[in-house]
């Protein structure tokens, strides 16, 4: 099966509350409209993929601003409207990341993508790995008791969709996890800022997307954050917006710059079957040796430490995160670096 996905990347001001959300929410609509019908002559765009923040960052320094500012429960009223406009257009949406809040866990934000099909709200995922120490909002890793499964994959007619967020692609595991559940396209929802974007000699943007899909032998579609720095301060946001197949190839990237912009590639779902059943060779998630890489306790984050995620007024700081950082780094380090 073959079909187009088009990755968008955003040029909104930054919100400063929830209720700016439905303008970000019009304009995207509006672009999914525009890679639907602009690209029909050429192909079915039948995915398509928003950027990180792309509803709302985390731009205030602790977890209660950003519950009484700007988090929304999921599903809402812009989860409404992407599900009608899935349905009209028969695609599925990979949305921008929202700040949430959920009552079973009363004093947690958590930055979450949703994916939306015709038949609704299908998974959310939480950011498992915030941006440290600016991101104030919660992993679910780090939660006592979190119910929800870490890494959703979503088996669609597209085929099975896994998706992680920005920073989380730093983290090799992150999206191994998603191919051992069965992801054949991982989708990045991305807000990753200059000088780390797609333009040398730090382009981590382009480096890391092309490193993940051929380890794990899987489509890579990334939409990056393109808000100027006027709009996002203190950063500005490269863009570079791409798709990559399984075997590390660019398909198609937006260039490197602000700005709203859509680019669009095919993907072959039979070519990328064929390839995991038919290679001996370079068949990096059939080749893991798994059980030879033990866990070290030194690299271990401390799993449910943030017991005020279940406190109704719990809070989260910038200068948490810093702490909470120096005192890995001196069990990983030691004092003088050396280990």
């Amino acid at each position: 099966m073959r079909y187009a996905v088009a990755a968008c990347q955003t040029d909104f001001p930054c919100p400063a509350h929830r209720r700016e959300i439905g303008a970000n929410v019009e304009r995207m609509l509006a672009m999914i409209d525009a890679a639907v019908t602009g690209y029909r002559p050429f192909f079915p765009v039948r995915l398509v993929v928003f950027p990180e923040f792309a509803h709302a960052a985390p731009v205030y320094p602790t977890a209660r601003a950003l519950r009484r500012k700007l988090a929304v429960e999921i599903p809402n009223e812009h989860i409404e409207r992407y599900v009608a406009k899935a349905r009209e257009l028969e695609v599925y949406i990979q949305t921008g990341s929202f700040l949430e809040v959920d009552p079973k866990y009363p004093g947690a934000v958590f930055n979450t993508t949703c994916l939306i099909g015709p038949d609704g709200l299908l998974a959310r995922y939480r950011k498992v790995n915030p941006w440290l120490p600016w991101e104030v909002h919660s992993s679910p890793h780090d939660i006592e008791d979190y119910e929800e499964p870490l890494f959703p994959v979503v088996d669609t007619p597209l085929g099975r969709l896994g998706a992680a967020i920005c920073y989380d692609w730093l983290f090799p595991e992150v999206l191994r996890a998603l191919t051992l559940n069965g992801a054949e396209l991982l989708l990045r929802v991305s807000a990753y800022m200059d000088p780390w974007g797609a333009t040398p000699p730090m382009d981590w943007w382009t480096l890391f997307n092309r490193a993940r899909a051929v380890e794990n032998l899987a489509y890579v579609v990334a939409a990056n954050q393109g808000a100027s720095l006027r709009h996002y301060p203190p950063f500005s946001w490269p863009g570079g917006s791409m798709v990559v197949d399984f075997d590390g190839r660019i398909l198609a990237q937006a260039d490197p710059g602000p700005g709203e912009k859509i680019v669009v590639a095919e993907i072959d779902l039979d070519a990328l079957r064929a390839a995991r059943r038919q290679r001996l060779g370079h068949n990096m998630p059939a080749h893991l040796r798994q059980s030879a890489y033990p866990r070290h306790p030194g690299l271990a984050w401390p799993a449910g430490r943030h017991r005020q995620a279940r406190e109704a007024d719990g809070d989260w700081r910038v200068e948490d995160n810093e702490a909470l950082i120096r005192q890995r780094i001196a069990t990983l380090y030691g004092e003088d670096g050396a280990g």
